[in-house]
């Protein structure tokens, strides 16, 4: 289970907070960024679209083209994983006040994160299908949480999340098949859960806001169908720093055998609140900025540990 806060060590805030998420299964906080935190994101997501901070893998990438205005710059991107690799912004943004708060009281008071992931999704890019992020990104505990912070206003028109409150309570993994829907880009979609598109709610916030979700709650969005601009948000991924992170397992005859699968523990992580039991196993560094690639069908080029939704 997902170790919490002793009750009389929260603010009544952490409380209500905690409540809500375990009940719901996310979470929203408005005008956690400020306009100037905003523009300080939305700035810097520019710069690394055009390599100023330095090369991302992917196929295609090239930085700024002669002449190529930062609309143009940005349509060319869906989405790039790991930009606090290459980002102080992007790594700062990591343990954002707001974002420590929320998780000391939903997850731990001991709080790791794994991976980020920068959604530019313009118009006329799709969204992503049903499915709940612990299919990607396997905890020992059932502690992973998502923070999705808005860079810009999200509503219906341009992609917003969709979330199917009280999903996550089963705690069961649904099945995922390919769902071969146009509207999704690169993920496999949930199947055979018991709850229909009729009981899903718009998640419609203004920039600045962060939207908190739970491993298991489903989750989707739609394309961007606005006549012009940007559904950007940054997303991070965290779990709670007393528990094992078995992702991206290492190759047979090497760690797995020594150690045994149960304790199979990825280090490529940021401590953002508390401390990490296991801080001596040291960390590692395996993960690089690198380009989602853009189309429909086959675009996971062999990554499926990696998360992709949002």
């Amino acid at each position: 289970m997902t170790t919490t806060l002793p009750t009389n060590i929260l603010t009544d805030k952490q409380r209500e907070i905690a409540d809500f998420y375990a009940e719901n299964g996310y979470y929203v906080y408005p005008d956690a960024l400020s306009t100037d935190e905003v523009q300080q994101l939305r700035d810097e997501v520019v710069r690394i679209c055009a390599g100023e901070l330095g090369s991302i893998g992917g196929k295609g990438v090239s930085g700024r083209l002669e002449g190529e205005s930062d609309d143009e710059l940005l349509r060319r991107f869906l989405c790039i994983h790991f930009p606090h690799k290459i980002s102080d912004v992007m790594f700062d943004a990591l343990a954002h006040p707001a974002i420590v708060e929320t998780l000391t009281a939903c997850i731990s008071p001991n709080v790791k994160a794994m991976q980020s992931m920068l959604f530019i999704k313009a118009s006329g890019k799709p969204g992503q299908a049903w499915h709940q992020d612990e299919d990607y990104i396997p905890t020992r505990d059932r502690s992973l949480s998502g923070a999705w912070i808005a860079l810009d206003d999200a509503t219906i028109e341009n992609g917003c999340l969709w979330i199917i409150p009280g999903s996550h309570k089963p705690g069961i993994l649904w099945d995922q098949d390919w769902h071969a829907d146009k509207r999704f880009d690169c993920s496999w979609e949930s199947q055979n859960f018991p709850y229909s598109d009729d009981e899903a709610v718009p998640v419609e916030v203004k920039a600045g806001t962060i939207v908190f979700f739970n491993g298991y709650t489903l989750h989707r969005s739609l394309p961007n169908v606005a006549k012009s601009g940007y559904r950007r948000a940054l997303v991070n991924h965290y779990m709670s720093a007393e528990s094992f992170l078995p992702w991206h397992p290492p190759r047979p005859n090497t760690e797995a055998d020594r150690m045994g699968m149960a304790k199979l523990d990825y280090r490529d992580v940021v401590v953002i609140a508390g401390t990490d039991p296991y801080a001596h196993h040291g960390y590692e560094t395996r993960q690089t900025a690198f380009v989602r690639p853009d189309g429909k069908g086959g675009c996971f080029n062999g990554q499926t540990e990696l998360e992709y939704d949002d």
